[in-house]
This record gives C-alpha cells, structure tokens and sequence, in this order.
C-alpha cells in the first residue's frame, strides 16, 4: 500500500529556511512587448482550438513572489482579453506563500483553482488528494492546441513532476502532477579574477576543489575564503551542492527493503563522501558556514568574500548583472567538480511549477491557464524581457535573444547543456522528507563541530532517525 502518512501540511517553518530565488538580476521590468499566445491567438482564428470556449469564468491562482509570478501578472490582461476568463490572483512572499497554500487546499473548497509549487511539496499535496493528474488533458488531442509543442518542455524539468504517488517511488512516472516554469541546477560559479591573481586553474574534480579552495583562504584580504556554500540547520543546506555530489560518489538516501523504506546515509559510500565534505568545510569553507542559507551564500560572492560559488546555477547570476555587486562582471560558470575528471555529473534540480487543484470547479477554464503561460510565446517573453533565467522550454535557450541577453555570462549557457541531460530529483520521495532532510542538515553542522566521535558515527545516528521517521511507510 502507499505511505500510510503523510507530512501534515505544517510546512512553513521548513520552507521558510529552504527558500529558492534565483529570479532577480538583468532584462527589463514587467511591461513588455512580447505577446505570450499569439500563436494560440492564431490557431484559435483557424478554428482548430477555441481559446474563447470557457469566457466568463473567473479563476483564482496563487502565485509565489517571484521572476515567473511577476512574469505571469505582466500578461494576465493579454490572457484575459484572448480568453475572457478572468483572473484573482495573489502573489505572497516565499516564507509565507506554502503556508497559505497549504491551508487554503486543506479546506478542499476549490481556491485557488491554480497554484504555484515545488516538487517536494507536490508529493505532499498529491499524497493528499489536492492535485490535478495533468495527463488526462495532455492525453486529450481536443484539449492541447496544435502548436503547444509539449515536447519541447525539458523533459528533465516535466519528469520532475510525475510520481506515481508510492513512497520509495522515484519521480519520472505516474501523475504529471504540474507543468514546469522555471527550475535550476546546480554548478560552480567563480571569480575569474581570483583565479588569475592566484595563478590557478579552475578545479575539475573534487580534490582539485579541495586542495583550491584552501589555497584561496585570504584572496582579497581578511575574511575572504575559497568555496561559498550552504550551511544552515534546514532542508536547504542538502539539496543542492550536497546531494549532487551525494549521488555522484554513488550514494543514496534510501532502498526499499522487505517492503519498507531504509536509510542508507550511513553507507561506506555516504560516509566516504560526507567526510569529504566536512573536511572541505573546514579547510576552504566561511568560518560561519553553519548559518549560511542561498542568500548568504550568493552574497559573498558578489562582495568579493567568496572565490567560488557551489549552489544553483541562477544563484551566481545574481551578482554578475550589470552594477549587481562589487565584482560583477568577473564572475563565471562550470560544471561541479567530479570525483574523477570524465564524469558525468549528476545534478539534483528544482522545479517551479502550475499545478491544478484537484478540487477546482473550473477545471477546463484552468488548463486553458496553464496552456497559456508555460507556452512559447509566454516563456520567451518571461526570459528574454523578464528575469527567467532557467527556462523551461528548450526553444528559449535556442532563441538568440535569450543567448544575447546571456552572452556575458560566460560558461552559464555551457555549463547547463552539460548537465541538464542528467539532471533530476534524487532524493526518494518519501512522506517525512522535510523532517529527515533538516535532520541530516543538523547531523553535518553536528559532525563539523566534533560532536561525534567520527562521520561514521553521525551517519549511523542519521540513518536511525531517518528509519525511524519513515517506520510506517510501506511500498508496494
């Protein structure tokens, strides 16, 4: 049978530490002349799709205050005229916005019809019964106008949200629980003039990354050091940089055993690679990594404290627009360090994403919604003249507006076509994934300090935690 429970929808104090931006920065404000739906428009004028079919309904959509909510607000008038539905939005501030979320699809009263989400948070929400299984529209040739081209969605970023709703399940199949809108991967970003003061070379695998970002201690004065990470007591600290190289040492969290999910963080493999990390932390990381969050983190590389950024791709990019920070203009990208020069890298991601509520008494009214803003038209507008940097449609990383707005980013694009391929969540979708991952954020500051005799002993207090956390989670 499937998890027998799931997280009670009390997650703000979790997201409020785990926060994704990674929307501000460089292109121009909301009003802009681009207009998402033209194609729409056009085969609505052939007659093949009726975009006019539900005018008169009123939706409301929740949306998170971001570069894709501000993108989307920008153009609900051009949505409302092509389709004469109407649209209440409200747009709430991340440390709040689940909070809200949650409790209003908890009250199964239908609003909003649409909202804004991540995908660990989707496994919450489809545990309980609030999401919309988004292939019945897509499967439905009468629903989905010719030109949509779903295909052209990153298939890392649509794989991203489908779980077949089983704990211990990975995600890639079952329920498309929602369409992606923007989504980031993780990468190094560094200061190229570090580098060239130092004489060095920018590390390929994770000794050279090591052995560099303990050289980079005092780059630019007291206080600067090599390596920005995250490091707070919360879920945030493990996502990214962590569980990336994680995996690519060939760990995992979790194994389904004898029908029942069990830890493996205190794997030789989880071991050998937390250990790497700890002493990396020690060695090249800021004196006060344990209080780092993304902001703490992207903020010292643009002030010059930080010689290298290991955190989302669109974290970086932040502090290298045009007069962002003291050193924009010298910052760039590559793909993580590997534990051997040749790997291929394996990234765990993050998704914005639409998703449906299953609740919605107006559900046709609000795929037309979500047609509209995760088309062509409105992507390429959302990126090229708004602040989205990591689309999700592979057409506008082709378009040469978005390449030029980009052009003095140097490695961004690059670096993403060498690791999206190979991108996707790793952890295992499990019911308590909050709690366990803010416990092993607290294990890895606790390690750091010498609380545990060695990293194996943390890892083996992690790993009963985590059992115990998921002891009455059964898996078919």
């Amino acid at each position: 049978m499937r998890g027998k429970r799931y997280l009670a929808l009390a997650l703000a104090s979790a997201l409020l530490a785990g926060t994704f931006s990674g929307c501000s920065g460089g292109g121009a404000g909301a009003a802009a002349s681009a207009n998402p739906g033209a194609s729409q428009g056009s085969a609505a004028a052939n007659g093949s799709f009726d975009w006019k079919k539900y005018s008169g309904t009123t939706l409301k959509v929740s949306l998170n205050q971001n570069c894709t909510g501000e993108a989307i607000i920008a153009k609900i008038p051009e949505f409302e005229k092509a389709t004469g539905i109407k649209v209440e939005h409200s747009i709430t501030p991340e440390a709040n916005y689940f909070d809200k979320v949650s409790t209003s699809l908890s009250s199964r009263s239908g609003d909003p019809d649409l909202f804004m989400s991540g995908p660990y948070q989707l496994w919450d929400y489809s545990s309980a019964g609030y999401v919309e299984d988004l292939n019945t529209y897509l499967n439905d040739p009468g629903k989905v106008p010719s030109d949509y081209d779903f295909k052209d969605l990153i298939p890392a970023t649509v794989n991203a949200l489908k779980w077949d709703g089983v704990a211990g399940h990975k995600v890639g199949s079952g329920k498309q629980l929602a369409l992606p809108m923007n989504f980031e991967i993780y990468s190094l970003a560094y200061n190229t003039e570090a580098f060239k003061k130092l004489n060095l070379e920018v590390p390929k695998t994770l000794d050279q990354l090591a052995e560099v970002s303990e050289k980079l201690k005092g780059w630019n004065g007291p206080g600067s050091y090599g390596l920005a990470i995250r490091g707070a007591r919360d879920w945030g600290t493990i996502h990214p940089a962590y569980m990336s190289e994680f995996t690519n040492y060939g760990a995992k969290d979790f194994a389904i055993e004898d029908g029942k999910l069990v830890s493996k963080v205190n794997s030789p493999e989880a071991v050998k690679m937390t250990s790497y990390w700890v002493d990396l932390i020690k060695k090249g990381c800021a004196s006060s990594w344990a209080k780092y969050t993304w902001y703490e983190a992207g903020a010292d590389l643009g002030a010059g404290k930080a010689a290298m950024l290991f955190d989302a791709d669109n974290n970086g990019i932040q502090q290298n627009w045009d007069g962002a920070s003291q050193e924009a203009g010298k910052i760039a990208w590559t793909t993580m360090p590997l534990v051997k020069e040749g790997d291929t890298p394996k990234s765990n991601m993050w998704v914005w994403s639409m998703a449906m509520n299953s609740n919605s008494k107006h559900k046709d009214a609000a795929w037309y919604f979500l047609l509209y803003f995760t088309s062509k038209d409105f992507f390429r507008y959302a990126s090229v003249e708004g602040k989205n940097v990591d689309p999700t449609r592979t057409s506008t990383w082709e378009d040469e507006g978005f390449k030029a707005k980009m052009a003095k980013q140097s490695g961004y694009i690059e670096t993403y076509q060498k690791t999206v391929e190979n991108a996707t969540i790793l952890f295992t979708p499990q019911p308590s994934f909050f709690e366990t991952t803010t416990d092993w954020a607290e294990t890895l500051q606790d390690i750091v300090a010498g609380k545990y005799s060695s990293v194996q002993e943390g890892m083996d207090t992690l790993k009963a935690k985590m059992d115990k956390a998921v002891e009455d989670v059964e898996v078919e």
